[in-house]
């Protein structure tokens, strides 16, 4: 009684159970009237018995009949779970359970019909033939169905998340070196922005929009899952740029970064999809290469030498096991980052090197011949907007590397346009200091797919950190604030609030890469290359 009241109660259940009525006395149909077909074209008529009298015999003990058949067979598939949606129909087996219960049916009408006198006049051949073509139709129809669902359905959901607008976006990270450059784009664009950041490092980074009317600030740890879900609620987007940054800051405490970088992200993005956010743009590196004397690509080998390398792939893995139509993640591979933001680091090569040249009249080049691809913060910032503002179907799924080609540079080169802008410093190379990643890498995708293009140069921004440091904006670069390392060794990092997860250490462990270390040169002393 309780399954046949929870059929009543949905309309798209009786649909389904008058279509399944409709599809059996239509395989009794056919059947009779193959059974009659076969019967003028191969059978001699006995016992005075016409053609039309055959006919009309036929259907009359069919509209007496079918009654019974339809009913019958609606018990046996309600009981079966064909409307109630039984853990046996949803599973593999359904093909199975459908030929059961239609199996079933027809043996309980062919002994209903029998005590009831009905079977001389129903033809046993047209009896089983109707079974046959009543399985044949139902599992048919149920196929149908499933292709409408995954396809059709999905199809124009779709559709209906590429015209989603997006108003309102968590930044996670948003008071960091990209998140501080990105924050103002976001606002000048009318969006409604919500921060999830420690502010590790003060308001400072973000106090130019900290009192913005359309920018709300929580001030908590992203690995706090309650406060993740809350920064979440009723969101369109989440761009997260939490982590810790730069291979000497991970390698302090390695526990630490897996949790952070890898697990607390799996964490967000599990929240964000759970809340119905649609877009998830996530901060990877180029550090993923690691080392290779080829031009890299978003489908070239990963040979990451690094612990914070090995934590961005993970995450990348993580994230894209998790798409679905209601769930694109995208992933930025960002370049060697240089140039100012409202949180300005001076652990990054542009950076350190100009601000050297300035203030110790030194430009020390350690590694010369190594490739990097630079991007300036701005330009980082730039891309993630330029994702946020794309059609979906553009960056479903996406892995975009992040830069130009025209800032492929050797740490050399970059010397020396250092030294081009600061004359007055002498260029120093020194023996290598074991920083194995050596990678140019192609943008092509990025500008072709959403015509994404760098708006600064290497030397318009390294002419930006020397008019900072000349004006006193920047009054120490050796500032522990300035440097992600130097910060975290200082200040000390912060506690470990996740438990330890096997699952994440054996994913950091597959993307090992798996090489001799190359050699390390010997100490040499430091050659002046330009005076």
């Amino acid at each position: 009684m309780l399954v046949f009241r929870s059929i009543l109660t949905s309309k798209e259940k009786l649909v389904r159970i008058l279509a399944d009525v409709v599809l059996v006395n239509l395989a009794m149909l056919t059947a009779l009237a193959a059974r009659f077909c076969y019967l003028v074209a191969f059978e001699t008529i006995e016992n005075g018995f016409t053609y039309t009298e055959i006919f009309w015999q036929y259907a009359r003990h069919y509209a007496k009949y079918s009654w019974m058949l339809s009913v019958i067979c609606v018990v046996v598939f309600a009981l079966s779970g064909f409307y109630t949606y039984g853990r046996a129909y949803k599973g593999r087996y359904k093909a199975l359970i459908i030929f059961q219960a239609v199996s079933l049916s027809y043996l309980l009408f062919g002994f209903a019909a029998y005590f009831i006198g009905a079977s001389p006049q129903i033809p046993r051949g047209a009896l089983l033939f109707a079974w046959l073509v009543s399985v044949t139709f139902i599992v048919a129809a149920r196929g149908w169905s499933r292709i409408w669902l995954d396809v059709v359905h999905k199809e124009q959901q779709s559709r209906g998340l590429q015209n989603r607008e997006v108003k309102k976006i968590l930044v996670i990270g948003g008071a960091g070196y990209i998140g501080s450059a990105l924050l103002f784009k976001l606002l000048d664009k009318g969006y409604q922005v919500r921060l999830l950041d420690m502010l590790l490092y003060g308001n400072e980074p973000i106090a130019d929009v900290i009192n913005h009317p359309r920018l709300e600030v929580i001030q908590a740890d992203f690995r706090d899952v309650s406060k993740v879900v809350e920064a979440t609620r009723g969101m369109d987007a989440v761009i997260h740029l939490g982590a810790i940054v730069g291979d000497p800051a991970c390698a302090l405490d390695e526990e630490l970064t897996i949790e952070v970088n890898l697990m607390a992200t799996r964490m967000i993005a599990e929240v964000a999809k759970g809340s119905g956010v649609e877009r998830f743009i996530f901060a990877s590196t180029c550090s993923v290469y690691g080392a290779s004397d080829e031009l890299l690509d978003e489908r070239s080998a990963l040979n990451p030498v690094s612990l914070y390398a090995r934590s961005k792939i993970a995450s990348e893995r993580v994230l894209m096991s998790m798409a679905s139509d209601s769930f694109v993640p995208v992933c930025l591979r960002f370049g060697t980052i240089y140039g100012l933001s409202g949180r300005t680091r001076f652990d990054l090569v542009v950076n350190l090197l100009t601000a050297k040249a300035l203030v110790e009249k030194k430009i020390t080049v350690s590694g010369g011949d190594q490739w990097r691809p630079f991007v300036h913060v701005d330009d980082a910032a730039l891309a993630v907007f330029t994702v946020l503002e794309a059609p979906l179907d553009s960056v479903r799924n996406q892995v975009f590397n992040v830069g130009s080609e025209e800032q492929n540079y050797t740490i050399r080169q970059v010397g020396e346009i250092i030294h081009n802008l600061v004359p007055s410093a002498q260029l120093l190379e020194v023996a290598f200091d074991g920083d194995r990643r050596n990678y140019r890498v192609n943008f092509n995708k990025i500008r072709r797919t959403l015509g994404y293009a760098p708006q600064w140069t290497l030397e318009r921004g390294i002419s930006q950190v020397i008019e900072a440091v000349n004006s006193g904006k920047v009054t120490n670069y050796q500032d522990a604030k300035y440097s992600n390392v130097k910060y975290l060794s200082e200040e000390g990092t912060p506690p470990k609030m996740i438990r330890h997860n096997q699952w994440a250490h054996d994913l950091i462990k597959e993307t090992e890469y798996v090489s001799a270390p190359p050699p390390v040169a010997s100490p040499v002393q430091p050659q002046i290359v330009q005076g």
